[in-house]
């Protein structure tokens, strides 16, 4: 069993536990997940299955895309829901227009502090561990990149908005600075992933339905076609002589693709088996070779 299937990660389950799960569920012990989401998050967490799991790597620096909302009246530690107070409570009765105009500071390329309860290392140790441990967390900003950052409502206290992002961007930070600008504390108190790369909510299953499909027999049916996968590269077939050369890890002459890069290899419509550069012309070598792994 190989291939990806996007799950529709619920609130209360670290990534790690869902891989776990679906480990569970397909009897599989070669699984992992694309992109970490927050216990209190909800949605999109691509999961890899098999053999599969080796093009983790071409999704490192995949664009996400999040709905949420921001509670403004005071902040948190973790800077989301499930923190302690850090600020005093304050009434606020927030304007639209006033929350937009913030909101606009945090467009482009910018300089964002990572949370203190976080995965980023100091000195190797991740700061959430030094942060629960009451220790001093010293972290430095880094540069990040918010594709959308858009505010589409506003109540007396809360706002929702939608925002695409680069990997490694903060959305509980966001939340975080958002409060500091309007002068009256603020943290993110809901967070749902709609799109990771080519993944959206609606590929997504939950749990319940993974594991009902595979008892019936169809679990992989709810996997994602793999020549949708990476859609960067294009795909091309493989004869069973080539095919045979590219599993041995041999190069092969791909006429139909000269002029790309880097290709998909497929042996029939389904199977995946190798992710292949050009060397020269039409002469392509094996890069990776997805060999089935014992489960």
């Amino acid at each position: 069993m190989n291939g990806i299937v996007v799950i529709d990660k619920p609130a209360g389950f670290t990534s790690h536990d869902v891989v776990n799960r679906v480990r569970r569920i397909l009897a599989q012990r070669s699984v992992g997940h694309l992109g970490t989401l927050d216990p209190s998050a909800t949605g999109v967490l691509p999961i890899v299955v098999g053999n599969l799991t080796r093009l983790a790597q071409f999704y490192n620096h995949s664009q996400k895309t999040y709905e949420g909302v921001i509670r403004f009246g005071f902040a948190t530690d973790t800077y989301d829901a499930d923190g302690e107070p850090t600020t005093p409570l304050q009434d606020v009765h927030l304007n639209f227009d006033d929350v937009c105009a913030a909101a606009t500071k945090f467009h482009g390329i910018i300089e964002q502090m990572p949370p203190p309860f976080s995965a980023k290392k100091i000195a190797g140790v991740p700061a959430y561990k030094l942060a629960r441990k009451k220790q001093e967390v010293t972290l430095k900003p880094v540069q990040v990149e918010v594709l959308q950052f858009d505010i589409l409502t506003t109540s007396a206290n809360e706002a929702t908005f939608r925002a695409s992002v680069a990997s490694g961007t903060y959305i509980r930070a966001i939340a975080h600075e958002m409060g500091r600008k309007l002068g009256c504390g603020a943290h993110l108190a809901s967070l749902r992933r709609t799109v990771v790369a080519e993944f959206t909510i609606e590929n997504a299953h939950t749990l319940e339905e993974l594991e009902s499909a595979m008892q019936q027999g169809s679990a992989e049916s709810l996997f994602v076609h793999p020549r949708n996968l990476v859609p960067q590269l294009p795909c091309v077939t493989a004869n069973e002589e080539s095919a045979g050369l590219i599993r041995s890890g041999r190069s092969v002459n791909l006429p139909e693709m000269s002029r790309a890069p880097q290709v998909k290899v497929f042996y029939g419509q389904r199977e995946l088996i190798a992710i292949a550069t050009r060397i020269a012309g039409t002469l392509f070598h094996p890069k990776i070779v997805f060999v089935n792994q014992a489960v």
